[in-house]
């Protein structure tokens, strides 16, 4: 028989673990067990004007991000060995090592700002052509796009 005040042991038993329950359920990941942390990529807009040497082009596109925050750690496409990430500010074109994709948010690649470099390209593409690029990112891993050739004046009406 129990003492009174006291809990029979069955129970008090049962109430740790309930207790136990419902503290872990509030655990989880970083993102406070939403979805909200993980990056949810979609890429828009991707395009390269036809080149006017037979050495260089550059790479445009729009990356919308409806989930958690992610990086764009490099590039890589058939069409050359050596592509490179640039930013443009003040006029000036500076190399970068990765970008930013903000959670919730867009990173651009537009005439005039960010953009890819392909140089040494193992040949010239022409317009009409698509060209094959993957995209590396931290959290996303790689997406791959298709990138059309555009003439070499083209603007988007989305204003890349």
């Amino acid at each position: 028989m129990s003492r009174p005040g006291r809990v029979p042991r069955p129970l008090a038993v049962c109430a740790v673990l309930v207790a136990t329950t419902a503290a872990l359920a509030g655990c989880g990941s970083d993102d406070g067990g939403s979805s909200a942390g993980r990056p949810a990529l979609k890429v828009t807009g991707a395009y390269m004007p036809a080149p006017s040497m037979a050495t260089m082009a550059a790479g445009f596109f729009t990356v919308s991000n409806t989930g958690g925050a992610d990086t764009l750690t490099s590039v890589t496409s058939s069409l050359s060995a050596d592509v490179t990430l640039h930013s443009t500010q003040g006029g000036a074109m500076e190399e970068e090592k990765s970008f930013a994709v903000p959670a919730k948010g867009t990173l651009n690649f537009a005439s005039g700002g960010n953009h890819l470099m392909f140089e040494k390209l193992t040949r010239k593409p022409e317009q009409g052509e698509s060209v094959a690029v993957e995209l590396h990112f931290a959290k996303s891993g790689t997406v791959k796009i298709s990138m059309p050739v555009k003439s070499a004046t083209y603007t988007p009406k989305t204003g890349h």
